[in-house]
């Protein structure tokens, strides 16, 4: 029987790997290998049939080495503690790469949140920032928007956290409205951060974006955004799916048109107009193209299918998409990967770009926002390139010996307390 999964144990192995390719110094790797505080709590709420349905979250905080604990909150149905405590480990990586100060955290509620009302969902939310206020705050542990939340969802935190404290706290979320204090480019910044990527990789290879064929798992906010600029960028996005299924374009898809289609809650098993095929995720997967994105959960390249994939390269826009058997098949096969602690990291860069001008009290402009975001991502990029090629490894490798040798030298710096 083939070992089941577990994120966690993965993110572990691939950092153990890392120290010894990259030759660090380990004296303080015991550290990073487990989180600093995981913390569970159970939600009651009362549904709007009068019933009361309890329901399961988690918080964990990884490390605040270089910074505040940052991280996400999910509301899944198969959220589990090992997965959190394995996104939690990846926001760590994923800032230290990023050369932002923070630290990383992850926090979720196993909930389906298309089975709750509007009501329901927002004394969810409110539940379950009362159970972990004491824990987060501006200085201390920043959420933000992931799977199935978004700006609403940190409004509804924000407002929960400020009642009880007294005071607005806008500090203590990123991702939040502009209204109350968000940064523009926000919403849009992890699939930006997508394009970015392969943007930077095609370079590297002599190519371009435009005419570049494009395949999109997932049609989240990760996943959607970054279809329409690639879109915009005269890419061609020829494959997309959603939990529904996925539809094909040899010639390229209009994701203008899709995108307002799928605004409207609709799914893509029931979209049709001329030119286009239905197919299964994993047909989308394994189609023709030069570059492939998976934008939804963990686990989705596995052994199973890493041998029929036909693209050149994969730019993973969701964290953990692919095992790490599958990675080795990926790179016996020359199909280069662009790790998630780089590729999706511009939702984070983002949220500390929201956190100066919280601190500063300041606005920002939407392009002045993409342009640093681009300037960052670059120069984390050729640092990249640049381990890798004095490792002799991959880009996942190189992005984990960065990550690793900034986080432990800086626990060599401060040394342990007490």
């Amino acid at each position: 029987m083939a070992k089941q999964y577990d994120p966690y144990d993965n993110v572990i192995h691939v950092m153990e790997q890392a120290v010894k390719v990259g030759n660090i110094d380990d004296h303080m790797f015991e550290i990073l290998k487990h989180p600093q505080r995981e913390t569970k709590v159970y939600l009651p709420i009362e549904k709007d049939d009068g019933t009361i349905h309890m329901y399961e979250g988690y918080r964990v905080q990884h490390s605040n080495i270089c910074g505040p604990f940052k991280g996400g909150i999910r509301f899944h149905q198969d959220v589990t503690l090992n997965e959190v405590k394995a996104l939690a480990t990846w926001m760590s990586l994923k800032c230290a790469v990023a050369n932002i100060p923070y630290g990383g955290a992850k926090g979720g509620i196993r909930v389906d949140p298309s089975t709750l009302s509007n009501r329901e969902l927002c004394s969810l939310t409110r539940r379950y920032t009362f159970a972990i206020a004491p824990i987060i705050g501006a200085d201390t542990d920043i959420p933000a928007p992931d799977v199935n939340t978004n700006p609403q969802t940190m409004a509804w935190i924000l407002d929960t956290y400020s009642q009880l404290k007294g005071k607005p706290c806008s500090g203590v979320v990123t991702g939040k409205p502009v209204e109350l204090g968000g940064s523009r480019g926000r919403n849009s910044a992890t699939g930006r951060g997508v394009v970015i990527s392969t943007k930077l990789l095609l370079a590297t290879r002599d190519k371009k974006l435009s005419g570049t064929k494009i395949a999109i798992q997932g049609m989240g906010n990760v996943g959607s955004n970054a279809a329409r600029i690639f879109h915009h960028r005269d890419a061609k996005v020829i494959a997309i799916s959603d939990v529904s299924g996925g539809i094909y374009c040899e010639n390229g898809l209009d994701m203008d048109e899709i995108s307002i289609y799928l605004d409207e809650k609709k799914l893509l098993k029931d979209y049709n107009t001329p030119g286009i095929t239905h197919i299964t995720n994993e047909e989308l997967l394994t189609c023709d193209c030069d570059v492939l994105v998976p934008a939804a959960l963990e686990n989705q390249i596995t052994v199973d299918n890493a041998t029929n994939l036909k693209c050149s390269y994969v730019i993973e826009a969701a964290n953990g998409p692919t095992s790490q058997d599958a990675d080795k098949i990926l790179d016996k096969r020359g199909i280069t990967v662009v790790p998630d602690i780089f590729a999706n990291s511009g939702g984070v860069i983002v949220s500390y770009f929201e956190r100066v001008q919280n601190i500063q009290e300041l606005t920002w402009t939407r392009n002045q926002v993409n342009e640093m975001l681009e300037k960052l991502m670059t120069q984390s990029f050729e640092k990249l390139t640049s381990v890798k090629e004095e490792c002799k490894c991959s880009l996942r490798m190189a992005a984990y010996i960065v990550a690793l040798r900034k986080l432990i030298f800086t626990e060599n710096l401060k040394g342990l307390f007490p």
